[in-house]
């Protein structure tokens, strides 16, 4: 992804509070690349709720650098899911960003809940890989 102008605050760097909008959509990718969209998830009544967020800023994002999202499953265990983030400058492969999130499987009702096998199945092999 790149930088657009409006991410950007007054000293001409990425605004703190957009790497976790970019978090999500490494998150959302890598559930996309696990063989489901987390769209299908949220339609079998089931959604992983974000309960902590961490994030260690190391190098400023400017305007149109284009970025390059990694992310992976570093925890199952029950209903709890954990991911760690890394984000680069695509340009130099310079680490800009690297974070967590912790999300808790609910249902429609924001009740935790187990999380149905075959997306279970798909997170725990994510993991391994």
């Amino acid at each position: 992804m790149r930088v657009r102008y409006a991410e950007t605050d007054q000293m001409g760097v990425v605004y703190h509070a957009n790497y976790l909008i970019w978090f999500e959509v490494g998150r959302v990718e890598l559930i996309r690349q696990m063989g489901f969209s987390y769209k299908a998830m949220e339609q079998d009544g089931f959604a992983i709720a974000v309960v902590e967020a961490s994030v260690r800023y190391k190098s400023p994002a400017r305007y149109d650098d284009e970025l390059i999202v990694r992310t992976r499953v570093v925890l199952m265990r029950g209903s709890i899911i954990r991911m760690a983030y890394a984000i680069y400058r695509a340009d130099d492969e310079l680490l800009l960003c690297e974070g967590a999130t912790t999300h808790v499987v609910v249902d429609g009702e924001m009740k935790k809940a187990a999380l149905p096998a075959v997306y279970a199945e798909a997170f725990r092999a994510a993991m391994e890989e």
